[in-house]
């Protein structure tokens, strides 16, 4: 399991929230004694909850404890009064008066600030998830940049230039090809937008016949796109196809073409 990932998606905070099925929550807690960091992350979790909690609370009235033990003293008109000859007796009954009518002056006054901390806590987990899901494409994208430099910058790999044709005489890409391991790798430089049925094809030319590459659109650009693994090529070019690509290559659609340089 990808500890960071399973982080990133949040479902410890919901765990913590308790928001989640008994299946789930048993799941997690399987994982949770498997793995140190997973712990350790909960632990993180449930102290911002604790410390949002913490600044929510508020300080009762001076006035509040006064009036409670004034209500005790002086019953409603009405109201039957029992003797207690007891002292011990009549404090425990005004500590439970007390301790109720506490109680629900608490849970009327914390309701309203639990909500606003809940809503708050919710907005802080939402955010910390997209810091967490925009810090794991950062990262994606420096390895991606990390990889391409490598196969630019290394010997065993050849830059074909592929020049336009004369119906796309601005075209123009490179491919980096690995005589050894067969890897190919496509670099756009220029190269027109394609109507939504169809796609690019890149061709290898092996003892004379066009071996598909691999299909590709403008959109999926972006740094090096790793094409199919070729041997034996001496040239590669690319065409305009039907979407999903064809066996063979329009050779009236040819936008570009490139030879590798042997020895």
């Amino acid at each position: 399991m990808n500890v960071e990932e399973y982080i990133s998606s949040g479902i410890l905070e919901a765990y913590a929230l308790g928001e989640l099925s008994a299946a789930e929550r048993s799941a997690v807690e399987k994982n949770l004694a498997q793995y140190p960091e997973l712990r350790a992350e909960l632990a993180r979790i449930e102290e911002v909850q604790e410390q949002l909690l913490m600044k929510a609370a508020i300080a009762p009235r001076a006035s509040l404890k006064s009036e409670i033990f004034s209500k005790i003293e002086s019953p409603a008109p009405g109201a039957k009064v029992v003797s207690m000859t007891s002292p011990g007796w009549k404090y425990a009954a005004a500590a439970s008066i007390a301790i109720a009518l506490i109680s629900s002056y608490l849970a009327y006054e914390y309701y309203g600030r639990w909500k606003t901390s809940e809503e708050n806590l919710t907005t802080l987990i939402a955010q910390n998830r997209q810091i967490a899901q925009d810090y794991n494409t950062v990262n994606q994208r420096l390895d991606k940049m990390q990889s391409d430099m490598h196969v630019i910058g290394s010997p065993d790999f050849q830059r074909v230039t592929m020049n336009g044709s004369p119906i796309a005489p601005d075209a123009k890409a490179y491919v980096y090809w690995n005589e050894k391991t067969r890897e190919v790798y496509l670099s756009i430089e220029n190269m027109k937008t394609l109507a939504q049925e169809n796609q690019y094809q890149l061709w290898a030319m092996i003892d004379g016949n066009p071996v598909d590459a691999g299909v590709f659109d403008m959109d999926t650009a972006n740094g090096l796109l790793r094409m199919k693994d070729m041997a034996g090529a001496a040239a590669f070019a690319v065409t305009i196809e039907p979407r999903g690509g064809r066996p063979t290559p329009s050779l009236d659609k040819m936008q570009m073409i490139g030879n590798v340089k042997k020895g």
